[in-house]
């Protein structure tokens, strides 16, 4: 297995870039996202947008490559379940809760503290000093951004950010995964959009609540487009690169990132402002990042694959 400390360093900045568009892509899906749970849509079609749209251009790929051939069924089985409706949902449930911002900080931003203690648990990986600090100063940056007395006050938040928890847990593991099984982009077409897309659809159709049919045209356009082609797709692959090439760690600090990008951006689109702690909050969560990403993979001591 090809670990991250032995990818070249050309490798390594190509990681360190598909991170980065990760973050840009996710700041704009926290906005679009809660648009869209705001909406006359529900977080059923919101989901069905996001696994049909991305398997229809996945499919042609996925029968042409065949990547369940080189792909345990008990991996297809996790990897699916990682990335399925279970963990969707979480997050979109959490939108009708909590504004944005809080999607990236209770989401994205306790990413490096999950996902080090899951290639703890898993791999016996020990972390650096250092990463152990940058963990402490991102939850710090985070909580700040939380308790930001000037932020919106929602009586039920607190059941958003529970569940955008929730959310972070699935995604903290499908990274490392990742990272030790190896996964193929192809593989995540199928595990991903494809088999999803098989298993949602029947349900969604007769048992879950829609508003399609009252929905406004440009709510459903925008839905369209971003929830189903740019994160399920461009998002998930890119997610991939940067886990294959800089680790999970570091891509997990990489999109501690999105509390920032989605708080300016929920401000200036949604106008959902924060007061001045929450800008403060930007600092030690951006040098926190910083430690987790540069430093190296935690130290391994018995590597336990499944």
């Amino acid at each position: 297995m090809n670990h991250p400390e032995n990818s070249s360093a050309g490798s390594r900045w190509k990681g360190y870039c598909a991170a980065t568009l990760v973050v840009f892509i996710w700041s704009g899906w926290l906005v679009v996202s809660r648009s869209g749970a705001k909406s006359a849509l529900t977080i059923y079609d919101l989901a069905l947008i996001r696994y049909c749209v991305s398997s229809i251009i996945a499919l042609p790929i996925v029968l042409y490559y065949r990547p369940w051939k080189s792909m345990p069924v008990n991996r297809i089985f996790w990897v699916s379940i990682l990335l399925s409706p279970l963990y969707i949902l979480l997050v979109f449930g959490g939108f009708l809760f909590a504004p944005a911002a809080h999607g990236g900080v209770f989401m994205n931003g306790v990413l490096p503290a999950i996902t080090l203690l899951v290639g703890w648990v898993w791999l016996s990986e020990l972390p650096f000093t250092k990463q152990i600090w940058g963990v402490v100063l991102i939850i710090l940056g985070t909580g700040m951004a939380t308790i930001d007395a000037s932020s919106l006050s929602l009586t039920d938040s607190w059941i958003g950010d529970l569940l955008f928890l929730g959310g972070a847990i699935f995604f903290s593991i499908y990274m490392v995964a990742g990272r030790v099984w190896q996964i193929t982009p192809v593989q995540i077409l199928l595990c991903g959009s494809v088999i999803n897309a098989v298993c949602f659809f029947p349900v969604w159709f007769l048992f879950l609540p829609t508003g399609f049919q009252i929905a406004e045209r440009s709510d459903l356009l925008l839905q369209l487009f971003y929830q189903g082609l740019i994160p399920n797709l461009i998002g998930i692959l890119l997610v991939t690169y940067s886990v294959r090439t800089i680790g999970s760690p570091a891509t997990a600090a990489f999109m501690a990132a999105v509390p920032a990008g989605g708080t300016i951006l929920s401000f200036l689109i949604l106008d959902e402002a924060p007061g001045w702690v929450g800008w403060v909050s930007l600092i030690p969560l951006t040098i926190g990042i910083l430690l987790v990403a540069l430093s190296r993979r935690g130290r391994v001591r018995l590597a336990k694959q499944l």
